[in-house]
C-alpha cells in the first residue's frame, strides 16, 4: 500500500526522463548522474517503507535508528517530490560537480547528507527543549530537500551575483534560498521548514564557517594515510634515485603527471604534493658519506672521459692532417 501511495501516477518519472534527455547523458557529470540514478532507484525500490526510513529525534536518538541519517535523504513521498528535487539537483550538479571536481562534488553529498540530518535532529531536539512540545521530537522528514538548500548555498558562493526569478519576481542569488524557504513553507504547509532550514545552515557553515577548511584537512588526512605515500614514492624518487621504476623524466612520469595535473574538472580536496627544489645530484637524499663517495665516482668518471676525449682528439688529428701538416711532412722527406 505505501509504495502504490509512493508511486502514484508516475508522471513525475516521466518529467523527469524528458528533462534527462533533452540535457543529454553526456551533458550529465557522472556523480550527479549516479546521484540521479540512485534516488530513482530508491524512488522504484525503497530499502523500507517510508515510515521506517523518515528521520525523526524519536526514531534516530530515542529508538537508535541511526540508519534512518543514511536512508532519509534518499527517498520521496511520490513521484512530483523526487521529480522537484530532482530537476533541481539536475541543475546545481552539473554546475558544482564541474566547479569541485567529480571526488570533490561526492565528498560534498556525502558529508551534506549526513550533517544535513544532525542539524535537523539538533533543532528538533532544541525546539522540543524550549517549547516543551515532544511533537517536534515526532516529525519526521524525508527527501533530499534539504541537501539541495545546501547546494544553493554553495552553489551561490562559487558563483555569486545574478538574479534568481521566484514565482516571476526577481530575487538576488544570495537571498534566493531565504525567499524559497518562507515561500514553499506559505505554499505547502505539509513541508520541512526544519529540514530545509538544516540545509541552508550546513551550506553556510561550509562557505562561512570552518566547515569546508575541516573536510579539507580530514581528506589531506585520510590522503596522507592511503595511498599517499606511493605518491611520495615515486616523486621523490625522481630526485633520490632510489627504487624508481622508471627512469626520470620518462614517457612514464611525464604521462604520471599529465593524469594527475590535468584533470577535467578542478578538485580542491586533492591534496597536491609540493614539488621538491631541484637538488645537485651529489646531494639529493644522501648522506655526507654518500655524498663524498659519489663526488668522487663523478670526479674519476670526468677524468676518465676527459682522457678519452683528448685521445680521440689526438687519434682523429692524426687521420686527418691539415694542409700545412701535410706541406711539412713533405718537406720531411726531401730532408732525409
Amino acid at each position: 500500500m505505501m509504495r502504490n501511495r509512493q508511486r502514484g501516477s508516475n508522471l513525475g518519472l516521466l518529467l523527469l526522463a524528458s528533462q534527462v534527455f533533452q540535457l543529454g547523458f553526456d551533458n550529465i557529470p557522472p556523480i550527479t548522474l549516479a546521484t540521479l540514478g540512485l534516488n530513482v532507484y530508491l524512488f522504484l525500490f525503497p530499502v523500507k517503507p517510508l515510515l521506517q526510513t523518515c528521520l525523526s529525534v524519536q526514531q534516530a536518538y530515542w529508538y537508535r535508528d541511526w540508519n534512518r541519517l543514511l536512508l532519509s535523504p534518499f527517498h520521496h513521498v511520490d513521484d512530483m517530490h523526487l521529480y522537484f528535487n530532482m530537476a533541481s539537483f539536475l541543475y546545481k550538479g552539473i554546475k558544482l560537480e564541474r566547479k569541485l571536481g567529480g571526488s570533490g562534488f561526492a565528498y560534498l553529498l556525502s558529508v551534506f547528507s549526513m550533517l544535513t540530518g544532525l542539524v535537523y535532529l539538533l533543532l528538533e531536539a532544541g525546539l522540543t527543549q524550549m517549547t516543551e512540545d515532544s511533537s517536534y521530537s515526532m516529525q519526521c522528514a524525508v527527501g533530499f530537500s534539504g541537501v539541495l538548500f545546501g547546494l544553493k548555498v554553495v552553489n551561490n558562493h562559487y558563483y555569486p551575483g545574478g538574479v534568481t526569478y521566484i514565482i516571476g519576481l526577481p530575487v538576488a542569488s544570495r537571498y534566493a534560498c531565504w525567499v524559497e524557504l518562507i515561500l514553499i513553507h506559505i505554499m505547502n504547509p505539509g513541508t520541512s521548514f526544519v529540514g530545509h532550514l538544516s540545509g541552508i545552515l550546513v551550506g553556510l557553515l561550509y562557505t562561512s564557517g570552518p566547515l569546508k577548511r575541516v573536510m579539507k584537512t580530514f581528506a589531506g588526512f585520510v590522503t596522507s594515510s592511503g595511498h599517499y605515500d606511493q605518491q611520495t614514492y615515486y616523486h621523490s624518487s625522481g630526485y633520490s634515485g632510489y627504487g624508481m621504476p622508471y627512469p626520470p623524466n620518462s614517457s612514464y612520469d611525464q604521462q604520471f603527471n599529465s593524469r594527475h595535473n590535468s584533470a577535467p574538472y578542478g578538485d580542491p580536496y586533492e591534496t597536491h604534493m609540493p614539488s621538491a627544489p631541484p637538488q645537485h645530484p651529489y646531494t639529493a637524499g644522501l648522506s655526507e658519506e654518500e655524498q663524498y663517495e659519489a663526488a668522487v665516482r663523478a670526479s674519476l668518471n670526468n677524468s676518465g672521459a676527459a682522457t678519452q676525449t683528448r685521445s680521440s682528439q689526438n687519434i682523429y688529428a692524426h687521420n686527418n692532417p691539415s694542409t700545412e701538416e701535410i706541406r711539412w711532412r713533405r718537406l720531411q722527406r726531401f730532408n732525409r
